[in-house]
């Protein structure tokens, strides 16, 4: 699963590595360590784009860095709460569950992060773990989206949300936790954005061994597990033993 992850770079830095545009319209989040489920995130998106008549334009399309909310809310729901349950859709089953098979056919998008958390079960306590880049560069989480019209607020701005998708955890990861954000690779970016594309079944499977067992695995301090708590100091690396003794590692993910 994918419950929490970090993400601190600016628009513009997105932007300039995801060969896109800053669309965020002064609405970008600041620098977040610790992401939680129904807060604002960025993406990358790619549409065609619209006329001042809202015609689209057919023959060219916009890769856009935009802000959405976290926890898919699909069109046909009554109200937004859904979408608090809706943060991951599996790979295996989301072109077939009501709630997110028209996403993965037409609104697909990826979620920029420096890495994602995930908790070891160590006995009865859950050691947390943050998985990221060594080289420092973004992470492109496979995520869909949704726009949902308030249907007791005819004049509310639409809320556009998105989900993680999931996939099985792969080489080392998998001492970790059986399910993992599926991280697509840079040559499959363009595939997955494609917006006239409505088939992606053949990007569905778990990314390969060779870019799993590049990421850094490391422990971290067991303050992630609140989401009050933020900072730099929860990405770092934190001896296991030290932090045994500390805490016990007896503190469950709130």
């Amino acid at each position: 699963m994918c419950g929490r992850y970090a993400s601190t770079k600016d628009p513009g830095k997105l932007a300039a590595e995801f060969a896109a545009l800053d669309a965020t319209g002064g609405a970008a989040p600041g620098a977040d360590f610790n992401v939680a489920p129904t807060k604002n995130v960025f993406s990358v998106v790619q549409r065609h784009p619209r006329d001042e008549a809202g015609d689209r334009d057919p023959d060219r399309t916009e890769r856009t860095i935009r802000v959405m909310r976290w926890g898919l809310v699909p069109m046909w729901a009554k109200d937004k709460s859904i979408g608090n349950r809706m943060i991951n859709a599996k790979s295996e089953t989301v072109t077939t569950k009501p709630a997110f098979r028209n996403s993965i056919k037409r609104y697909r998008c990826l979620l920029p992060a420096d890495g994602w958390y995930e908790w070891k079960r160590e006995g009865a306590a859950k050691q947390p773990f943050f998985m990221t880049s060594p080289d420092g560069n973004s992470l492109a989480m496979a995520g869909i989206f949704a726009t949902w019209h308030d249907p007791q607020a005819e004049d509310a701005s639409p809320l556009v949300t998105c989900a993680v998708l999931t996939t099985s955890a792969v080489g080392q990861l998998t001492d970790v936790h059986d399910r993992m954000p599926l991280v697509l690779p840079t040559a499959a970016w363009d595939q997955w954005l494609d917006p006239d594309l409505t088939d992606v079944a053949d990007l569905l499977g778990p990314p390969s061994r060779e870019l799993v067992d590049s990421l850094e695995v490391r422990p971290v301090s067991t303050a992630v597990n609140s989401v009050r708590n933020n900072g730099a100091q929860l990405v770092e690396r934190v001896s296991l033993d030290a932090q045994a003794q500390a805490v016990g590692l007896d503190r469950e993910v709130k």
